[in-house]
């Protein structure tokens, strides 16, 4: 006779059948996390010693990529404001304020100012070229927009001279953008170099960790040889191992995240005192709390990969 089970039995079967799952999956994550700790204080001052690597590793990229987040900053404070020049040709000067007047109108422009002939030459007599005015039969300068873009980057500046120059009114217009262009190549440089030395201090820092793990597997060799024996799966031996690279890797960052904290307050009084010598205000700006985030995330995982692959490896070289 086929036996009869009631549905709500069996979905309280089920319900404590994934309860005892939960409860046996956390129960084995703690465990985890115990052996890691004693790894911790089973070596102290070897762990101690890796971390401060780690941090080294870590605070490199990090301190420079602070370094050029303020350079940039500060570029931005006190740099030349760029300007777009246009000389007209020969019109009156309503129709040259017309058109300054419309410009002033556009979105990418901050500010015009129009300079007039006869303003043109008050500023030759101004400086000091008062006799070359007085020598000149009539006054050959043309009516001149200065134009201000609101920004100041090497494609908005070549953008708005190009419409400038559309006008049939303006003969020619100047635009300097070398500087712009030497700054913003300086700076993708300082970019690239922070992209660079992630790369291969990460790899450092993950090579770091999984030679420390490596060496904790062959001294606890027996003991996993053991485990297996009585049927522990790699998954389970792992896991200790994995936790404690994760962590170490967490521990680096924070010390490198110091590191870059603590070299910021060292610089911090100099770099005021060079401020105040230019006449301006400059503080310097450290890790926002996103940025820190991360690179507590990154170098959790690096840890944690380099853990596994050293764990992986050894695992496949005693099957």
């Amino acid at each position: 006779m086929l036996a009869f089970v009631h549905p709500i039995a069996r979905t309280n079967r089920a319900r404590s059948t994934e309860e005892y799952r939960l409860k046996a999956w956390l129960a084995h994550h703690l465990h985890s996390l115990k052996l890691a700790a004693e790894q911790f204080r089973a070596a102290p001052v070897a762990t101690l010693f890796t971390i401060l690597v780690i941090g080294v590793a870590v605070s490199l990229p990090a301190g420079l990529y602070v370094l050029l987040s303020n350079l940039e900053r500060a570029a931005g404070s006190v740099k030349p404001q760029a300007e777009v020049t246009a000389f007209f040709k020969d019109v009156d000067e309503t129709k040259a304020r017309a058109l300054a007047a419309s410009l002033r109108k556009r979105a990418d422009v901050a500010e015009v100012e129009f300079v007039s002939k006869a303003d043109g030459i008050k500023r030759l007599e101004a400086a000091g070229l008062a006799d070359v005015a007085l020598g000149l039969p009539e006054n050959p300068l043309p009516h001149t927009l200065a134009i201000t873009p609101g920004e100041a980057t090497p494609v908005a500046l070549e953008a708005l001279a190009a419409h400038v120059k559309d006008n049939p009114d303006i003969e020619r217009v100047l635009v300097d953008t070398d500087w712009i262009k030497r700054l913003a190549a300086l700076m993708q440089l300082g970019r690239d170099l922070v992209s660079m030395l992630i790369v291969v201090l990460g790899v450092a820092l993950a090579a770091i960790t999984a030679n420390t793990i490596r060496l904790q597997i062959y001294a606890q060799k027996d003991e996993i040889e053991v485990a297996r024996l009585i049927g522990a799966t790699d998954r389970f031996i792992r896991r200790p191992f994995l936790y404690f690279g994760g962590i170490q890797g967490l521990v680096g960052g924070l010390a490198g995240w110091a590191l870059v904290l603590a070299g910021g307050l060292m610089l911090e009084t100099s770099v005021a005192q060079v401020a105040a010598a230019y006449g301006s205000q400059f503080r310097l700006v450290g890790l926002s709390l996103r940025e820190t985030g991360l690179l507590l995330l990154f170098s959790a995982l690096l840890g944690w990969l380099g853990a596994y692959f050293a764990v992986s490896r050894a695992l496949r070289q005693n099957d």
